[in-house]
């Protein structure tokens, strides 16, 4: 520790000289001048740009046909066009001075030639980042890294980050080495992002896989490329984890321990996708809950339910409770509907009227003929139900069951088939002035 902090020092005290003998040397006439032309070349891009904006802007927005990457790149552009004019502007110069006079006349401007260049390139090329955060670190990050190679000080840094470290086990962990593997590792994780996003739409294009079956091999997919990212980062790095295998060990337990609903429901989504008991867009029901999966996801399965709502159900709910799945096998389902008619009523007539009034519905299959059977003599009414069938339940169910009672009523006002309700003779005993009554 003793040695790292020297080192560090010395490091430190040596920059600090080189800063010194830089600004030392501003101070000399053909530095001053070149720093003066590079803020009259940056003023000329402020007004080249206010000049040029607002007709790029109108050109921009006449693109209609453009995809939108291309858009928000033309938008980055727009937003960076007064860094953009100071590129184009600084190296002509940079050139013309070069050419008719000695380079050293012109290495500064060179200099800032150069990084107002790779800033401007970095701010276009990580644009394409979506995450904002990422984006952000990842902006900066270049800005500093790419500032240290033009100014020639990247040893420097790398020896000063070195030097700040400790040591885990045999292991020796340093700062340098953990950007190390930062950027590594966000680097190979991005290409395996676009990779996998490139093999899942693949994947769900093939008409030869099931829907399950699409999702496993999409699962498998990320799980082998993010693993793979991931080892070969280290490897590269040069990280040795063989010191770690102790410290490796005990947090394995801890995370075994603290994360067992998570590695439940894990294995759940993979025996789900290999038994195929369910699969996006089927329509099933698990305790009050009635809806249609929207996506098998590795922790949880999304359902949507007709009133808009999506709920995450676990995946180990799925394979320990009890789930109702209205399409595993086919997309037919039964629907029942109970009612009742008034005993003067022809029975014949009302299972005859019933079908024919619930075949009217568009919903209600042909093929599969609907059926209507008495059920039982009630109080005041013959009960019946009426049965038929759908094949598009992810449509909902009350909505067609409210069709056919409609269907229903229409039928048996024409028909004059009564629906009765019940009623109740209340009798008073001794004149209505008695506290006694009878209910019948």
């Amino acid at each position: 520790m003793d040695q790292d902090r020297d080192i560090a020092l010395e490091i430190v005290l040596d920059v600090w000289q080189r800063a010194e003998l830089f600004l030392a040397g501003l101070m000399r006439p053909w530095n001053l001048y070149q720093i003066g032309i590079a803020l009259a070349l940056l003023a000329l891009a402020w007004l080249l740009a206010r000049l040029v904006r607002p007709r790029y802007h109108n050109w921009l927005r006449a693109r209609e046909g453009w995809p939108k990457w291309r858009l928000r790149f033309g938008l980055q552009l727009h937003r960076r066009m007064v860094l953009i004019m100071f590129v184009l502007l600084v190296w002509p110069v940079v050139w013309l001075m070069q050419g008719v006079t000695w380079p050293s006349r012109s290495h500064l401007l060179a200099i800032i030639g150069t990084l107002a260049f790779a800033w401007l390139a970095i701010a276009l090329l990580t644009r394409f980042i979506v995450n904002d955060i990422v984006r952000k670190v990842v902006r900066i990050a270049a800005w500093v890294w790419v500032t240290l190679i033009i100014v020639d000080l990247t040893d420097e840094t790398r020896q000063l980050l070195d030097s700040f470290a400790f040591s885990l086990g045999e292991t020796r962990f340093s700062l340098w080495l953990l950007l190390q593997a930062a950027v590594v590792l966000t680097a190979l994780f991005t290409i395996a992002r676009f990779a996998s996003h490139a093999g899942a739409a693949n994947i769900s294009r093939s008409e030869d896989l099931s829907p399950s079956m699409q999702v496993l091999a999409v699962k498998f997919l990320q799980v082998v490329l993010y693993g793979v990212a991931f080892f070969v980062a280290l490897r590269i790095v040069g990280l040795d984890l063989t010191g770690l295998t102790l410290f490796s060990g005990a947090v394995g337990v801890g995370l075994g321990f603290g994360l067992q609903k998570v590695v439940s429901n894990l294995v759940s989504g993979i025996i789900i996708l290999l038994d195929k008991s369910v699969k996006p867009g089927d329509v099933i029901s698990i305790g009050d809950t009635f809806g249609w999966i929207n996506t098998l996801g590795a922790r949880y399965v999304s359902i949507t339910t007709r009133d808009g709502k999506e709920y995450l159900i676990p995946n180990e709910d799925l394979i320990t409770g009890q789930v109702v799945n209205w399409s595993h096998s086919n997309k037919f389902v039964r629907v029942d509907i109970e009612f009742g008619t008034a005993y003067g009523d022809d029975p014949h007539l009302v299972r005859r009227v019933a079908i024919e009034a619930s075949q009217t519905v568009n919903r209600v299959l042909s093929a599969r003929p609907p059926v209507c059977h008495i059920t039982g003599f009630g109080d005041s009414s013959v009960d019946y139900i009426l049965r038929f069938w759908i094949v598009d339940p992810s449509q909902g169910l009350t909505n067609v069951r409210g069709e056919v009672f409609l269907a229903l009523w229409d039928a048996f006002k024409a028909e004059g088939i009564s629906i009765p309700f019940p009623q109740r003779e209340v009798r008073h005993l001794n004149g209505p002035g008695t506290a006694q009554a009878e209910i019948t």
